[in-house]
């Protein structure tokens, strides 16, 4: 692909994610994502060959970039793993400031609303949060190593069960339209990681 076709193929994908973040997956058309692109039909299916695949390949872009990002915060710089696994905790409060908790993620926003529709978004989707658990189950092991992380947090099931409780927060926090839920997390992720002494 050349990069003016990965530029444009990028284009559609960043207008429709931007749309679909409103509107959810289903309230938008590929009309609407083709007028906002400024892209006519035939190049959409020239890179997509129906909605489900664009959604499969929004998913997938969203998933990639979000992994880049978890990874710089996540890496190893010279502080403890648990300082590291508080600065992605925190960043998730820090949308809240911007008004956008959990409606800026799209897993938050379409696991419930493509689960039962698209087996192909459904993998992604479920592969990308096998992805991220993994990551910070990662980053627990660090510092159960270093020994800011309490030493009987098992990296795998305390990670997924962080994870499993910080998206029901960021729904809740749609919810509600206020924080309680994500700072109720935030000290609830302190208490499970926590060494002491």
């Amino acid at each position: 692909m050349s990069t003016d076709q990965h530029s444009v193929r990028q284009h559609i994908l960043a207008t429709g994610r931007s749309i679909i973040m409103g509107k959810g997956y289903s309230g938008v058309g590929l009309n609407e994502i083709l007028s906002a692109a400024g892209v006519p039909k035939g190049s959409f299916y020239h890179y997509f060959k129906s909605k489900e695949l664009f959604g499969k390949a929004m998913l997938e872009d969203y998933v990639d970039g979000y992994l880049a990002e978890l990874d710089a915060m996540l890496a190893p710089d010279g502080s403890p793993g648990l300082a590291r696994l508080m600065r992605y905790w925190d960043s998730w409060l820090l949308l809240v400031d911007d008004g956008c908790a959990g409606s800026n993620c799209l897993v938050v926003k379409l696991s419930g609303e493509v689960a039962d529709m698209s087996e192909a978004m459904r993998e992604v989707l479920l592969q990308g949060t096998n992805r991220i658990v993994q990551r910070l189950a990662d980053c627990i092991a660090d510092g159960v190593a270093d020994g800011s992380v309490r030493s009987d947090a098992a990296p795998q099931p305390t990670a997924l069960a962080l994870y499993e409780m910080w998206l029901g927060a960021a729904l809740l926090t749609k919810l509600r339209r206020e924080p309680s839920a994500l700072q109720n997390a935030l000290q609830a992720t302190r208490a499970m990681l926590a060494a002491h002494g």
